[in-house]
């Protein structure tokens, strides 16, 4: 089963976490998960510089170390970093203690203090202790472009039938995504629905910009 938005009891569990942007507006976030990588990242920066558009990268840390290159122009373009741990662990499967090193190890080679976790899978344990660092950021609508038997036309479908005012959408920077195929064309959707894409703190009084579902 794939669900399209978080659980409706996340907001509940994690009341500090980050779902949607705070506006009533039509306005929504882009984001980027598991890069840099050098078969996708330049492309996924050409279609957002030729849109005029910024987005966060939430970066693992192996990867970011491995290309510490393509971080620099992801931040150099205007657009924001995100934590994303260094070896994409599981929060339901890793004990506390090695999931938030996990976390730090990370924040060597991404400078943010926006975290994403992994799967999006959580404890309560691990996030009483990141939310002392970190602002958790998990999204609005996943469109699924990192599985290979879903299909691109699938995920365009969903992003132009489901994203709403305040959207924070999750896609996937690394090279079993489907996104290059699609985003173009869902940005240009997107601008023809009046839709603007936006950073956190692009819209008036947001600090850090973000809001519960």
């Amino acid at each position: 089963m794939r669900l399209l938005r978080p659980c409706f009891l996340s907001s509940f569990l994690f009341p500090g976490a980050v779902f949607r942007l705070k506006t009533r507006e039509k306005q929504i976030c882009l984001t980027f998960d598991d890069g840099p990588h050098p078969e996708t990242t330049p492309e996924i920066l050409q279609i957002l510089k030729r849109h005029n558009i910024k987005a966060v990268f939430f970066c693992r840390g192996d990867t970011a170390e491995r290309y510490p290159g393509l971080v620099q122009e992801i931040i150099s373009e205007g657009h924001l970093t995100g934590n994303h741990g260094y070896s994409h662990l599981d929060g339901w499967k890793t004990p506390a203690g090695k999931y938030t090193d996990d976390v730090e190890r990370a924040s060597l080679f991404v400078p943010s203090v926006l975290f994403r976790p992994p799967y999006g899978r959580l404890t309560l344990k691990q996030d009483k202790t990141l939310v002392k660092k970190y602002k958790i950021v998990f999204w609005d609508l996943m469109p699924y472009d990192f599985d290979t038997k879903f299909g691109a036309g699938n995920s365009l479908r969903i992003l132009k039938t489901k994203i709403r005012p305040g959207s924070v959408i999750v896609l996937h920077d690394s090279p079993r995504s489907s996104v290059i195929s699609f985003l173009g064309e869902f940005i240009e959707f997107a601008f023809n629905q009046g839709y603007s894409f936006v950073l956190p703190d692009e819209i008036p009084g947001n600090k850090p910009g973000l809001k519960n579902k």
